[in-house]
């Protein structure tokens, strides 16, 4: 066992959870959380949760979670459990790469949210859910996953551009941004306070916008002739503000506050690309994590010298995703043994993790791999931590 090897939340769905999973995907007439509406899904949920702790304990997983089981969509399920959101099902999901050269994307469809009332964070059923990982992980150092808050607010963002030349929806609560970025950082500190309080010591914050505003990113509408620089400048600094304002307040409370970073994961397909360097001195220096998961499967993420923002941040943790979670083979020991030696010239050993880039099911359906060969992955990851940096 190595504390250097890191997951970074998310872990392959049993089947009998998944049923439940593929249902919800489909109904846009249920509330949120789901239980009410389908019978037996709570008593499935709640083994499954027991059933994949108990797995990371076994495969020796020093910080564990319910491998977001409680979850569909990475970030979604996170805003339909706040007061004010109407869950309903989209015409248009994201647009995810194919890996078969035959086909350019898969579009996914997806399942979006109406703000309907002002926010709250209060009594949010993911508090439950963490009391739950706290019953089952005995001694063990547990996380929860949610959404970063500039990620929501992103969406949000873009969706009322892509709505401007349209009638405003009658029924939505936000059409001021300020007014909306103001109730999601106090949603956000309500609920924080309230994790505090049933025993939470570490939250993760996962982001998949960092990589819009990546001048070498060819999937981004951000970046081509028409695009208002300044303006996406300035909404990259609102971004890093909005998550700051809501780290500094976890950290007031006795949080360590963590994120995760990666170009979207789904079906063992990715959403964007864009490298490090190019955003490094925005999402990299300037906002306050504690620790960093950092994605750097393939050559998408660029080369590792977006590190050197670190060196000055001497308080700053890095988890290294030279792993995948996106095939089904083991990964390249040589490489990544490589890659561990080049990131440690640049920081040193004691501040780095290794890591897979990403979760094995950032959404419920997961990527193109057997369970089996998940764990294999884990272990390997074991493996080459512990062959890198020792006890």
């Amino acid at each position: 066992m190595s504390e250097k090897f890191q997951i970074v939340g998310s872990l392959l769905r049993p089947k009998g959870l998944l049923d439940y999973k593929n249902q919800i995907q489909v109904r846009d007439d249920i509330t949120y959380p789901f239980y009410e509406d389908f019978e037996g899904y709570q008593a499935t949920e709640t083994q499954a949760i027991q059933e994949v702790i108990k797995k990371q304990i076994d495969h020796h997983i020093s910080i564990v979670s319910d491998g977001e089981f409680s979850k569909s969509l990475w970030h979604l399920d996170f805003v339909w459990g706040l007061k004010g959101v109407r869950r309903f099902l989209a015409t248009q999901g994201y647009l995810f790469r194919d890996t078969d050269a035959a086909q350019d994307y898969e579009t996914r469809r997806d399942i979006g949210l109406t703000f309907t009332e002002k926010l709250s964070g209060k009594n949010h059923h993911f508090i439950e859910i963490y009391k739950a990982i706290l019953a089952n992980a005995g001694d063990h150092t547990t996380k929860l996953c949610i959404p970063s808050p500039s990620h929501i607010f992103g969406e949000w963002s873009f969706t009322q551009e892509a709505k401007a030349t349209q009638e405003k929806d009658p029924e939505a609560y936000y059409h001021d941004a300020s007014d909306f970025k103001a109730d999601l950082a106090a949603a956000y500190k309500e609920f924080l306070s309230e994790y505090v309080a049933v025993g939470g010591k570490i939250i993760q914050f996962d982001d998949c916008l960092w990589e819009r505003f990546s001048a070498d990113n060819p999937h981004s509408t951000l970046n081509d002739e028409a695009s208002d620089q300044e303006k996406n400048e300035a909404l990259a600094q609102t971004f890093i503000d909005l998550n700051n304002d809501v780290i500094d307040y976890g950290h007031s409370i006795g949080l360590a506050v963590w994120t995760h970073n990666c170009r979207g994961n789904y079906d063992s397909r990715y959403l964007s690309g864009g490298s490090y360097e190019t955003i490094a001195n925005l999402f990299l220096k300037q906002q306050h994590y504690d620790r960093f998961f950092l994605e750097w499967d393939d050559e998408r993420a660029g080369n590792l010298s977006a590190l050197e923002v670190f060196r000055d941040r001497p308080e700053t943790e890095v988890v290294l995703g030279f792993l995948s979670s996106k095939t089904a083979t083991l990964d390249d020991e040589a490489r990544v043994i490589a890659l561990l030696e080049q990131a440690s010239q640049i920081i040193p050993k004691e501040r780095l993790y290794l890591s897979h880039q990403c979760g094995f099911a950032s959404c419920d359906s997961g990527n193109e791999l057997s369970e089996s060969q998940q764990w294999a992955k884990i272990d390997q990851g074991q493996a080459l931590a512990l062959a890198f940096f020792g006890e």
